[in-house]
This record gives C-alpha cells, structure tokens and sequence, in this order.
C-alpha cells in the first residue's frame, strides 16, 4: 500500500513540479510548498491550456491528478485528512520532500499551506459556538397553528401518500431527544417523504408541492443545533451572536430547538423553530442558509401557513449583521479609523487590518469586558505585549515577528483557547516551526515532519 512516508510515493508529483516549475527558478535548483487533503488540493502545478471552444477538463492534467491521487490514497492508508510539504528539487535529479504530518491541534490551512488555526485546548470551541438559546418566556405558538388542518389539507393534496408508523415517528423521537410538535407529526401521518416510496419524479414533484418542500423522512430528521452548522476556528471565533430585542429569530448558530424536517433544494434546510427570538413564535418556520453561518431566515409563523395557506412571516425580520453592530469592530483603511472608534462595553471581535497610518495601540480596548477575539495583520500594533492587558482573549491571530515579541517575553496569553500564525510569504518550514512553539506551550501535539530523499534523473 502507498505510504507517505516513502519517497516513491511523492515521485510521480515531483516529476510534475519539477517540469512545471523549473522555468520560474533562479538556478538549478528550487524548493516548491505545497498541501494535499483528502477532498482538494493546491499545488503548484502548470494550468494546461484547454482546447478553444471547452472548459479545461481532467484529462488535461492528467499526470498532475494521477500523481496527487496517489498521495491522497496514501493519505487513507494512513489516517490521514491532510498533508503539507516542501519539496527541493534539482534538474539534476536530486530531490528532497519535507513532508508535514498532520496534528490533531492543527486545522489545515488554505493557500499558504500552514496551519489555519491551533487548538491549544483538546475540544474547545468557538463562543458562538458554545452560546445557547435566550429563554423566551413569553413566547407562544401562532393562532395559525391547526395540526388537524395540516393532515386533511394534506390527505386532500396527497391521496395515494405513504404515511410514516407511528413507530417510525416514535423512533425519530427517541434519536432526537425530544417529542415532534403536533404540526410536523401530522405531516408524517399523512406523508413520511421516502424517495422509495414514490414510484417516480413525478410522484415526488407532487409531494414537494403538496407540502411545500423537500421533506426528509423521520430517519433523517435532525437538530440543527450549533455543531451542525460547518464551522472553521479562525472564521468562528470572529463572529458574534446577536438578537435584539425586536428579532423574530435568535441570531445563533444552531438551536436544540431548531427540527431540521426539509429542505429547498438548494442546499437550505426549513426548520421547526421551539427557541424563538424576543418576538417570535414557539414552532414558527425558519430557513437555514447553508451561505450562512449564524441565524435562520424567519419563513412562517407556523408549519399550517407554511403548508396550507402558503402565507409568509407578518412578523419583520430582516437579518442582523453582527459586524454592522458594537459587537465585531473592523479598524483598517476602509473601516473604523483608529482602536478609539471601535471601543464599546459590547465589544467581541477586534480585527486590526491594513492600515494606512502609522501602528496602533491597544490600550483603549483594555479592560474591555466582552473582547474574546483579536486578529492583527502583521505591522499593525505599535507593541504587542499590550496584549497582556486583554486579559479575556480566547482566540489570538498574529504575524510571525508579534509571536515571536509574545513568545520570547514569556507573554503569551495563557488563557487562549486557540490561535493562528498569519503566514503569507513565508516559509513554510519556518512557520511550521513557529506553531510547533505555540502548541508545546500549551502541550498539544506538534506537526512532525520528516525528509524523504530521492533521485528522479536528470531533467529531460
């Protein structure tokens, strides 16, 4: 079997870079970086000109998507979703790949082939992530709601359905955790929404219009709490729960109160809503944006007008923003001017950009209760060890030389939950060193790495 470890597995994708690349080297030789994951890839490999007329297709890079197979078969053998490497290669035929295993504390990286975040505590998550529902206590179901209503209208829509046992609906119960409200049992009465129950497309054309969606069956019935939604440490941790309180629709992640039953078609899932906003109703319809990460979409106050009537929302409920609120400031040469305009006690997310004057100070936003996040393009902080002041910070994302500030001070903050290298235009050896600094200070496991060498024979 393949193995990553074994020079002969890489051979066949260094021939590539070699016949690719060698135009753009200085000399003889060259170093190429590159990271290959079980689902993509980036590597610097030639785009072959398509012929005129089509789409440039695989067959074109034949040699190039052969050779990264290999390594991604290897990468199944041994357990691994990711790999980053840097190859020195020679027109000679010397050839020498560092190849980078992967950690579990550190999240692949996109582009720069360095890690995208660091875990620096085994199984924290994002504070958005861990945020729960806002009780609404007053909160009531809308007078539309009519499960009764729903199942006729739906036996008038659906003669001929299969309906699910009330086994099955009770076996949904039970994996969910939870009982299913009157309306979506009445659904399931009439219709469990099983693609081997339609004996063709048309049949489940007709059900998509009779209900008014792609119904899941009972077994594939889920909560669409904040785990379900996909989620990235770096991007999570820079973004911020907000509900004010005029919303229809908690502005969260996910919900334990959100039963996930259906979906449009384009990859948006509709959902039972039990955790309303302020001024929401208990069982009101929500559509989750699979182009979103926080909130849902306020479609109907209950499953009867989603379904019956065909009636929209009459509660407004345009989606909140956080980064337009107090809650996520933004100080570069197109947003905020200065640290100053972005201090507010509501605070979360402090990201310091591009800036075109000199760097910053941080000391206005010390003290700041809420500040969890702060993230700071390399250049931008006047003195990196007011860092210390922010005593809150879960999630740290800095340039080298500010680690570096951090790290030979002994003023990392110990409390960060996670942390990222900005690495752009450097090397990646150097900044796979610099994460490896930052995961033994707070004893995760590091990224290992080893050399593998070989000959490929001289360049033809």
């Amino acid at each position: 079997m393949p193995s990553p470890h074994e020079f002969a597995t890489w051979e066949p994708l260094l021939r590539v870079l070699r016949t690719d690349c060698h135009a753009t080297w200085e000399g003889p030789e060259g170093v190429v970086s590159g990271q290959i994951g079980l689902g993509a890839w980036s590597v610097p490999v030639r785009m072959a000109p398509s012929a005129p007329g089509r789409a440039l297709l695989v067959e074109d890079m034949a040699d190039a998507f052969s050779a990264v197979e290999g390594i991604q078969q290897a990468l199944r053998e041994a357990g691994w979703e990711h790999v980053a490497f840097t190859a020195e290669l020679s027109l000679a035929g010397s050839a020498a790949v560092r190849v980078f295993a992967p950690s579990p504390a550190a999240a692949a990286g996109i582009g720069t082939h360095a890690p995208s975040a660091l875990v620096l505590v085994e199984g924290a998550v994002p504070e958005p992530w861990r945020r729960l529902p806002e009780p609404a206590p007053d909160a009531r179901p809308a007078g539309s709601a009519d499960a009764g209503l729903v199942e006729r209208t739906l036996r008038e829509r659906l003669p001929d359905a299969v309906p699910a046992t009330e086994e099955e609906i009770a076996e949904a119960e039970r994996r969910l955790g939870l009982p299913l409200p009157a309306e979506l049992r009445a659904v399931y009465r009439v219709v469990r929404g099983r693609w081997s129950d339609f004996p063709d497309y048309e049949a489940a054309e007709r059900v998509y219009e009779a209900v008014g969606v792609e119904l899941l069956p009972p077994e594939q019935l889920y909560v669409a709490d904040a785990a379900s939604r996909h989620w990235h440490w770096a991007h999570a941790a820079s973004r911020a729960v907000v509900t004010p309180p005029e919303a229809a629709v908690q502005g969260l992640p996910g919900s334990p109160g959100w039963i996930a039953f259906g979906s449009n078609g384009g990859g948006d899932h509709y959902a039972v809503d039990l955790t309303p906003g302020p001024l929401g109703r208990t069982g009101q319809i929500v559509l989750i944006g699979h182009e979103e990460d926080t909130g849902a979409d306020l479609e109907a106050d209950s499953l009867t007008d989603l379904v019956v009537h065909r009636r929209p929302s009459s509660h407004p409920h345009p989606r909140v923003h956080a980064d337009r609120t107090p809650a996520i400031a933004r100080v570069n040469r197109a947003s905020l001017p200065d640290v100053e305009a972005a201090v507010h006690p509501d605070l979360e997310v402090l990201g310091i950009g591009v800036l075109d004057r000199p760097p910053v100070s941080l000391a206005p936003v010390t003290g700041l209760p809420k500040l969890r996040t702060l993230t700071a393009y390399p250049g931008t902080l006047a003195d990196p060890l007011e860092i210390s002041g922010l005593k809150g910070l879960e999630f740290l994302e800095l340039g080298p030389d500010d680690w570096r500030v951090l790290l030979d001070a002994g003023a990392v903050p110990t409390g960060l939950s996670a942390a990222a290298v900005i690495a752009h235009g450097h090397d990646l050896a150097a900044m796979v060193a610099l994460n490896n600094e930052l995961l033994a200070l707070f004893g995760r496991p590091r990224i290992t790495d080893e050399v593998l060498r070989g000959d490929l024979g001289p360049m033809p």
